[in-house]
């Protein structure tokens, strides 16, 4: 089968690897790649940021058709169409039942190891092994048409990880949010922000593409100002002070300073840019301001029984964050596309 491996800083190949099979513990299924995608933080490796063990078959959001399941398998069966989440989790343990299933004891990362160090299929290939089929897998019902798989991908992980910082930053009906970051995550924070209903949002960017697509998900204002004049516009929009809640969608230690001195008094960050760069708490401006973070990385599979529906029925359509296609075997150039930003995210299909 096909799959994307990675090398090296900017050295992403598309060859074949061996078929995946079932591992005979009773738990994990086979499932065809429907469609996958580049996250932001596959860039950074591929940037040279981050030095995992190379070359590794990279990527971790798909949705697809389960071909083969194991013995222990109840929830999934063959012919299912199924969103997985960018990592594997048992939906059994302590942590995935208290609603963080990022912190399974059981965890594994798509393109990444599991638990106990071994190396977790790549998404962005033709088959992936589910280890936790039961877990980790939701069965899109009554299966969906094409059109409808770039919106189902979303809640694999950029969607609901936009999500996961509005809830964390407190966002409900009237809040007044600004979102830091206008790549997928934070254009996906801008809908999710418009979806709880905030009376306010203004979008942190300097693209007219991802300007307009924030327009589209519900942005109110658009700042392209960074740094202390980025703050003082934000402050003088809200009263002098700030919004209510500063939505935090890059990782950088300059991205969180502007979230963190862009809040009012009170307000809440919410933050799920993967940290790179060297982001610190300032503890005593924290202390001085009473603002709070809270954040990290996005339980998505302990979001999407509630989102789901509302993309089955039309009335959300996040998908638009894609806004290039390519082939699976041309992936180097969906990395290329991102890296250069010509796309906001791009679409892998087999």
């Amino acid at each position: 089968m096909r799959a994307t491996v990675i090398y090296g800083e900017r050295d992403i190949r598309s060859e074949q690897v061996p078929d995946p099979v079932l591992s005979g513990e009773g738990k994990d299924a086979i499932v065809r790649v429907s469609a996958a995608c580049v996250c932001g933080s596959d860039l950074w490796p591929y940037r040279g940021v981050t030095h995992p063990k190379m070359p590794k078959r990279i990527g971790h959001e798909f949705v697809g058709v389960v071909e083969e399941v194991a013995s222990g398998v109840t929830r999934v069966k063959p012919g299912d169409l199924v969103i997985a989440p960018f990592y594997d989790c048992c939906g059994e343990c302590v942590n995935c039942r208290n609603g963080f299933t990022t912190s399974c004891l059981e965890i594994g990362w798509f393109g990444g190891v599991d638990h106990w160090g071994h190396a977790v299929d790549g998404a962005q290939g033709e088959l992936v092994r589910v280890p936790h089929a039961d877990g980790a897998l939701t069965v899109v019902p009554g299966g969906a048409d094409a059109d409808l798989l770039p919106h189902l991908l979303t809640l694999s992980d950029v969607f609901l990880t936009g999500h996961h910082a509005a809830v964390s930053a407190g966002v409900r009906k009237g809040s007044t949010v600004a979102v830091v970051g206008d790549g997928a995550v934070g254009l996906s924070a801008v809908l999710a922000a418009h979806r709880l209903g905030a009376e306010r949002i203004v979008a942190m960017s300097r693209h007219a593409s991802r300007q307009e697509v924030a327009r589209e998900f519900g942005a109110t204002d658009v700042v392209a100002e960074r740094g202390d004049e980025g703050i003082a516009i934000l402050k003088d929009m809200f009263d002098g002070v700030g919004p209510d809640a500063v939505l935090e969608c890059v990782g950088t230690k300059e991205s969180m300073d502007q979230a963190l001195r862009s809040a009012r008094p009170g307000g809440q960050v919410g933050f799920v840019g993967v940290p790179n760069g060297g982001p610190e708490l300032p503890m005593r401006t924290m202390f001085d301001t009473n603002v709070g973070v809270r954040g990290g990385v996005a339980p998505v599979r302990s979001y999407v029984d509630e989102i789901l529906p509302e993309v089955l029925d039309g009335s959300l359509r996040p998908g638009r964050v894609f806004d290039q296609t390519f082939a699976l075997a041309d992936a180097a150039s969906a990395y290329a596309a991102m890296d250069e930003r010509r796309a906001i995210k791009s679409l892998l299909l087999p």
